[in-house]
């Protein structure tokens, strides 16, 4: 009778813990953080997150609320993760501006994968304009160029102004005062980030750093 009771009682117990956790709003989603955001809204986020308030927190699909928060197109990727009692926390990373492609009176701003962030009357400042014959992110010189222009240091970036590429091995950098780099292809683009700023500091018009074997100013 006794060992009949205590199994009753056990499965009472584990019935209204199952019932706490996944049915009841007691242990639900009472908040929202998001945080990796400088430019993105919290509440865009939590907007796409789709996560009902107070639904309970262990039966939230962590999967789905990731694909919808990492599907806007500001955000790079992101993480989903629960913290008990009742907060969901969504940490996006953005993605970061890298160039502008001018086409038909319309700046897009797109980052290092090509994908178009937003669309602008005119070019933000601070932001080379890439010249590309067929931009895309299945076009190797488009990936060429925004290869190059990621990989530069700051005391380089700053100063370009325009990135044009016919191929992906023939990139080459105007800078802001007329002067123009001819870097090749993506690869080892910090070893010709540091020859070219040891050229800039020779007056020339053209830099031409796309071997790093044998370098020439004319």
């Amino acid at each position: 009778m006794r060992a009949g009771f205590a199994v009753l009682l056990s499965c009472g117990v584990v019935g209204a813990a199952a019932w706490l956790v996944f049915f009841s709003p007691v242990l639900g989603v009472r908040e929202i953080t998001v945080s990796g955001n400088a430019r993105l809204p919290a509440e865009r986020v939590r907007g796409a997150a789709g996560v009902p308030d107070r639904q309970p927190l262990a039966t939230v699909d962590l999967d789905l609320v990731r694909g919808r928060v990492a599907a806007l197109r500001e955000v790079e990727s992101a993480t989903v993760e629960r913290s008990w009692p009742g907060t969901l926390r969504v940490r996006v990373t953005e993605r970061r501006p890298l160039a502008v492609v001018v086409s038909g009176g319309r700046a897009a701003v797109v980052d290092r994968h090509a994908v178009v962030i937003e669309t602008r009357s005119s070019a933000p400042p601070g932001l080379p304009e890439l010249h590309v014959s067929r931009f895309g992110r299945g076009d190797p010189a488009t990936r060429a160029a925004l290869a190059v222009v990621g990989g530069l240091p700051w005391q380089l970036a700053g100063r370009v102004e325009t990135v044009r590429a016919t191929t992906a091995d023939d990139v080459s950098l105007r800078l802001g005062d007329g002067r123009t780099i001819m870097w090749g292809g993506a690869e080892k683009t910090r070893a010709k980030a540091r020859i070219a700023l040891r050229l800039l500091e020779q007056r020339a018009d053209t830099y031409d750093v796309s071997s790093t074997d044998v370098v020439t100013v004319q």
